[in-house]
């Protein structure tokens, strides 16, 4: 009960009567004239219509064919679970926070229509950070999957790539940058 009163406060008792003949909720009178409300409906997303989101991503356009073969290993592992999946694709660097396809995500999960959330490896999602997305998720009910996790990785491994990743990263912004100056 505590979980129909915390969807119900939101929402006048003369939006319920509304919605009951316009069939967007139901309801059971008790002898006494009360309405009870099913509770599958007022939930909504939470009620099972929640979505199993398969996220790919590549940092330039010239990888699509890696892209490519995300969506087809996402595709393929979620149809072996049983699971219907939905592909959002993504084109930013793993840095990039404001990714068009993540913000989407991200909201999609903070409005608990996700599942779980499907990813190839841990850095598709992004590069630096993904532990706070994580605990997003954790926080709204959704189930992470890394199809290619490589956790028996050591401490100093991971610790290597990022600092591969991060000086890759700026080299790239750098040289981007005296491209531009010497194209002016």
């Amino acid at each position: 009960m505590p979980e129909l009163y915390r969807y119900c406060t939101a929402v006048a008792e003369s939006t319920l009567r509304r919605w009951e003949p316009e069939g967007k909720i139901n309801s059971e009178r008790t002898k006494n004239g009360h309405r009870r409300y099913d509770v599958a409906t007022l939930l909504g997303p939470r009620a099972g219509e929640r979505k199993t989101i398969g996220y790919a991503c590549i940092s330039s356009s010239e990888q699509t064919a890696n892209l490519d073969r995300q969506i087809m290993v996402l595709e393929a592992y979620c149809n072996n679970q049983g699971w219907l999946v939905e592909i959002i694709r993504d084109l930013g660097s793993g840095i990039n926070y404001r990714k068009r396809g993540l913000v989407r995500l991200i909201k999609m999960i903070c409005s608990e229509k996700v599942e779980r959330l499907v990813l190839t490896n841990k850095d598709r999602l992004v590069r630096f950070g993904a532990e706070l997305i994580f605990t997003i998720c954790e926080i709204f009910g959704t189930e992470i999957v890394i199809i290619n996790d490589c956790s028996e990785s050591t401490e100093e491994e991971y610790l290597e790539r990022d600092i591969l990743e991060i000086i890759k990263i700026f080299t790239a912004r750098l040289y981007g940058s005296r491209s531009k100056k010497n194209k002016k």
